[in-house]
């Protein structure tokens, strides 16, 4: 099995589902396509060119989340596949396969085949920004064996940070719209999630951007800021370059991906 694409879906609860999807809408400059789904309770962030990437759903219950859905021929052949890295089946719908990581990480089989990676956003100002990597956040005890698990997934090449050693990440391939940030967490215990970044050729105006959207400002790191969306999710905005996925100050000397 070798996914072809990889969407990143932000999931809502019922009462916070129309504040999240219209912050996003803001975030991103994508237009939220008509509802979708047995109970409309899926959508689509519709950039203006290039393939989707990002999904919304309505839940039914629970706190607001992030899973993926992994792109592939055919999702019910592949489950064997999947399950036999560690992955568990939680539900069987006409056309995807829900399941979970190790970890458990929610994340879709599913078969839609885009193709064209959208580039980054401009806004006013001569900035531009994009959403283009999911950080998935491991507590300590399984951090090992939940990296061997996505990077058998996906079959992308494991980069381990040599100066943060608390991220690694895998390669996208070229073409792919997300990268795969792995994060080891200082918990003891606790079940595998995940986030969103956005790289930004101007960080400070990008994050001045979106606390006027209604987000708010967590906490400056060097190389990052972690803002909160309207509805309590936490996300990044980071400096790496919305052309490459990179840090410009160690674009030099790591390889390049390929749009």
């Amino acid at each position: 099995m070798t996914p072809y694409w990889l969407s990143a879906v932000l999931d809502f609860p019922p009462d916070d589902f129309e504040r999240g999807v219209a912050h996003w809408e803001a975030v991103t400059g994508y237009a939220r396509s008509a509802p979708r789904g047995e109970t409309d309770q899926f959508a689509t962030l519709v950039p203006a060119g290039g393939d989707d990437f990002l999904r919304v759903q309505r839940l039914d219950e629970g706190p607001s989340r992030i899973h993926l859905d992994v792109h592939v021929d055919d999702p019910v052949a592949a489950v064997g596949d999947v399950t036999g890295l560690g992955a568990k089946v939680l539900a069987t719908h006409e056309g995807y396969v829900l399941l979970s990581s190790p970890g458990g990480l929610a994340f879709c089989l599913v078969p839609h085949r885009p193709s064209i990676r959208p580039v980054p956003t401009n806004w006013p100002g001569g900035f531009t920004s994009l959403v283009d990597q999911v950080c998935i956040d491991i507590p300590s005890p399984i951090h090992d064996s939940e990296i061997a698990f996505w990077q058998a997934l996906t079959g992308w090449e494991l980069r381990r940070s040599a100066e943060r050693t608390e991220f690694s990440n895998l390669l996208r391939p070229p073409g792919m719209p997300l990268r795969l940030l792995l994060q080891r967490v200082d918990e003891s215990d606790g079940r595998v999630s995940a986030h969103l970044d956005l790289s930004t050729s101007d960080r400070a105006r990008e994050t001045e951007r979106q606390v006027a959207l209604g987000a708010e400002l967590v906490e400056r790191f060097e190389h990052w800021t972690v803002m909160r969306d309207p509805v309590g999710s936490t996300y990044c905005i980071t400096d790496r370059s919305p052309e490459t996925g990179l840090l410009p100050r160690i674009s030099v000397v790591e390889p390049v991906e390929t749009p």
